[in-house]
C-alpha cells in the first residue's frame, strides 16, 4: 500500500511520539561514533524531538563541534531512525513546559540547575519499520511463505510497514 509524504510523516511522528527512550548518535572529537540512552521529553509532531541534558555532559562538546546527529528508536516490533541536527537550548519557558519531575535525579536543583538545558533535534530524514498490529501479521505470513519456498519476502511493499521519510 501506498501512502502519500504527508501520511509517511505522520505515521513517522506518531510512532517516534510513542517511545519513552531513544539513542542518540554524536561524533566524537576523534571522529568515532558513540551512542547513548536519553529519555525522550517531546516528540512533536513538527517532528522535533527534545531532550533534556546536563551542559556538563560530553554530548554537549560533542555536537558543539559537529552538530549532525542520529536519533534511533526501538522495541519488538517497531523501529525508528532519524537523522538531523542538533542544538542546545536554556529557554526557560521551553524547560518549564518540559519539565519531568523524574528528571531531579540528575538536576538535583530542578527546574533552575544551572547545569540543565533541552538538546533539540531537528530531524531532515527518517525511515520507520512497523510490524506492530496487523502489519506484524502480514509481515509474519509473507516471511513463513518466504522461508517455504526458498525465496525472500517482498521488501518495502507497503508505506505502513517501511518507507523513508524526508522531513
Amino acid at each position: 500500500m501506498s501512502l502519500t509524504d504527508d501520511e509517511k510523516r505522520k505515521h513517522l511522528h506518531d510512532l517516534m511520539a510513542g517511545f519513552d527512550t531513544a539513542m542518540l548518535v554524536t561524533r566524537t572529537h576523534a571522529g568515532e561514533l558513540r551512542a547513548r540512552p536519553l529519555t525522550v521529553a517531546a516528540a512533536q509532531h513538527d517532528g522535533y524531538l527534545y531532550f533534556s541534558t546536563s551542559l556538563e555532559s560530553p554530548k554537549v562538546a560533542e555536537i558543539t563541534e559537529d552538530q549532525h546527529v542520529a536519533v534511533t528508536f526501538q522495541d519488538s516490533k517497531r523501529y525508528v531512525s532519524v537523522t538531523g541536527t542538533a542544538r542546545l537550548s536554556r529557554d526557560r519557558a521551553l524547560i518549564d513546559r518540559l519539565w519531568s519531575e523524574a528528571w531531579k535525579v540528575w538536576f538535583p536543583k530542578g527546574k533552575d540547575d544551572p547545569t540543565l538545558a533541552i538538546l533539540i533535534v531537528t530531524p531532515l530524514a527518517g525511515e520507520y519499520w512497523d510490524n506492530a498490529g496487523t502489519k506484524g501479521l502480514r509481515y509474519a505470513f509473507e516471511a513463513a511463505k518466504a522461508y517455504a519456498t526458498g525465496t525472500k519476502p517482498v521488501d518495502g511493499a507497503d508505506d505502513r510497514q517501511n518507507a523513508k521519510v524526508r522531513l
